[in-house]
């Protein structure tokens, strides 16, 4: 990663936002401190003190909250360091993390569920731990997002070694909204993996920002980084659907996701329009289309921004910017609309049919009295509509300048003023070059234009398959049977004495091998060797991940001596395991989110007319006789076995036979 020390302006406004996350949450801590005390007590001078204090709270967060709002709008920081006369696009800031210690907690569960040296791994887990760390500054190019992307998938090899579906490993992991500031603890990897993908997305906002757009490869990589910023965000909208977290619910995924296809849209428009736009009746007509979609997306973008529940949270300058945008790229399409009407009047020579046609695709209606044809050849009708296409340009101009003045964060950025002065000028110059005559005389009123574009703008899916990674906890087997998912016998050390040149098993599956046809009159079975048991090493000589051949070449370099093997046998693990994995319902107590169960097979019971298929709570109950259990605790009371009276889900938590 890069320098956190290093003075750029990134890195600036990533430590401010740092200090400002801290800040929030010390505010918000005091503000649910005020409010308990607030509840508990009765004395009316302690509510009163109280009340005071928790106003002086509430203002904080505001101003906090508007301080971190700016820093969502410093957009000029992120933009290409060449001087450009573009409207600024919008990146988003990464989010904050705390550091996570994994030393502990993984040592221990390698120790306890591998039955290794702990020590050994050591170097593993610093690598770990120095890639996420790494990953809290990533370079603002492809190879910070290939580290992202890298450390997202070595999430997944981590969370298949090291976390159990049915217990927690003890580590927190703590990631600050990018809008609000306000933390998120769980002790859920998944937390961790979402926000990963949420930095992988803001990543490629800030090259697509940072990209040259005075040049044509500028812009194609503009457009390419904000699909592919899309498509991470979408990817991450559809795979995490219960994130916590506010900049990762699923509504304001759905609105980034639209605000940078927006972005896209408007780079292709830059992109056409980088040569220069000829002063031709359908090359007109084309931008005129293509910057009306540009018009409309970003409509779509603000009323997306000002829906419950995001209006709340989305920055308040960043829905003006989409409004703003929307009335400017407006005001582009009446303004090429009428230099179509102004500039080129229908000569002897023209194609008389294409161009009505072309005109025509302009409108959804006409004005009332007028048709295209007659729009064509009529000088005086020609004019008119022209004048009133300058009329409506000119008031989506003023519009947008006093959208962008009444917004604080807006007015201080430079080029936007700039940009909107001088298109506004530009249609009041146009408009002023027309013949001057009576426009009270003319009540035609410029009709909307008609969105349609050539360029198909979609968010590209990520491709994580690209970049390739080494599982760092390789050495401890093929993750296919070595996960902590499975359980294990700790290594037996089995020894094997050729009797006639034959070991008494054979060898089948890939790495591991796994023992087969085992003999039971064998030396080796008689040392406690089993049928089905893996073979993880062969004269001090790791074996997981050899095959079957490479393990019979160990025992064939030995002879006729004998040779010691360590095995280890699988362990059963259904029995312990619910098949609704009930620990993984998000945002409900373990016994809470097993009450659901139970009520919903109660309504399954109901429906179909089945025979009662017990909760995971009464387990116990119901097969106390039938079957010794580890689950089932002891009872006194006789004749349990049979249940006459059907249980609530809420009975089972008071009786004897119950988990918790």
């Amino acid at each position: 990663g890069c320098n956190p020390l290093a003075e750029t302006g990134r890195s600036k406004l990533q430590n401010q936002r740092a200090v400002l996350n801290q800040q929030i949450l010390r505010a918000v801590r005091m503000r649910a401190g005020a409010e308990n005390l607030l509840r508990a007590t009765t004395n009316n001078k302690v509510r009163e003190q109280v009340l005071l204090e928790l106003s002086f709270v509430n203002s904080d967060l505001q101003i906090l909250k508007e301080e971190l709002e700016g820093l969502n709008i410093s957009v000029e920081v992120y933009q290409n360091t060449e001087e450009t006369f573009s409207i600024p696009l919008v990146p988003l800031g990464l989010k904050e993390t705390k550091e996570v210690d994994f030393t502990l907690p993984f040592k221990d569960f390698i120790l306890e569920h591998y039955s290794e040296d702990s020590s050994e791994y050591e170097d593993e887990i610093a690598d770990l731990m120095d890639l996420r760390q790494a990953c809290r500054t990533p370079s603002r190019d492809e190879a910070g997002i290939e580290m992202l992307i890298s450390y997202f998938l070595q999430l997944g090899y981590v969370e298949n070694r090291f976390f159990p579906p049915t217990r927690y490993m003890g580590i927190l992991f703590t990631w600050y909204d990018s809008f609000t500031g306000v933390p998120v603890c769980q002790q859920n990897l998944l937390l961790e993996k979402a926000s990963i993908l949420f930095n992988i997305g803001a990543l490629y906002t800030q090259i697509g920002t940072r990209c040259n757009r005075q040049f044509q490869a500028g812009l194609e990589n503009a457009v390419d980084a904000f699909q592919r910023a899309a498509g991470v965000l979408s990817y991450l909208k559809e795979t995490f659907t219960h994130t916590p977290s506010y900049d990762m619910s699923p509504a304001m995924l759905n609105v980034l996701v639209k605000m940078m296809l927006a972005q896209a849209r408007e780079c292709v428009f830059e992109q056409i329009g980088l040569p220069g736009i000829r002063n031709e009746f359908f090359t007109l007509v084309k931008m005129t289309q293509e910057v009306a979609k540009v018009g409309e997306v970003y409509m779509l973008v603000n009323t997306a921004m000002n829906q419950e529940p995001v209006k709340e949270n989305v920055p308040y300058s960043w829905s003006k910017l989409a409004q703003i945008k929307s009335d400017h790229y407006k005001a582009l399409a009446h303004y090429f609309t009428a230099t179509i009407l102004c500039d080129h009047e229908l000569q002897s020579g023209d194609d008389e049919d294409q161009q009505e046609k072309a005109l025509s695709q302009l409108y959804d209606y006409m004005p009332e009295g007028l048709m295209v044809l007659t729009v064509l050849k009529d000088k005086v009708q020609r004019k008119q509509l022209g004048k009133a296409h300058l009329r409506k340009a000119i008031f989506y101009h003023e519009e947008a300048l006093r959208v962008c003045g009444l917004c604080k964060k807006l007015r201080n950025i430079d080029v936007l003023q700039e940009v909107l002065t001088a298109a506004h000028k530009r249609s009041l110059l146009k408009y002023a070059q027309q013949e001057t005559e009576d426009d009270f005389l003319s009540l035609i009123q410029a009709p909307d234009i008609l969105p349609k574009t050539e360029h198909k703008i979609e968010a590209i899916a990520p491709q994580f398959s690209k970049v390739k990674v080494k599982d760092f906890f390789h050495r401890l087997g093929p993750l296919t049977v070595f996960s902590a998912k499975q359980r294990w016998t700790a290594p037996r050390t089995i020894r094997i004495h050729h009797e006639a040149g034959d070991l008494g098993f054979s060898l089948k599956g890939g790495s591991p091998v796994q023992i087969y046809c085992l003999d039971p009159v064998c030396s080796a079975a008689s040392m406690g060797l089993k049928e089905g048991d893996y073979i993880v090493s062969v004269g001090g000589v790791d074996c997981k991940w050899l095959g079957v051949n490479e393990v019979l070449e160990k025992f064939k370099i030995v002879g006729e001596q004998p040779i010691e093997m360590e095995v280890i046998s699988c362990q059963d693990t259904t029995a312990s395991m619910h098949s609704k994995s009930a620990t993984y319902s998000v945002g409900m107590q373990k016994t809470y989110s097993l009450i659901c169960l139970a009520m919903e097979e109660d309504k399954i019971d109901q429906t179909k007319k089945t025979p009662l298929k017990l909760p995971f709570l009464s387990w116990g109950t119901k097969n106390r006789q039938k079957a010794a259990s580890t689950l089932c605790l002891p009872s006194a009371v006789a004749g349990s076995s049979q249940i006459k009276k059907k249980l609530s889900p809420f009975t089972l938590l008071n009786s004897e036979s119950s988990l918790y």
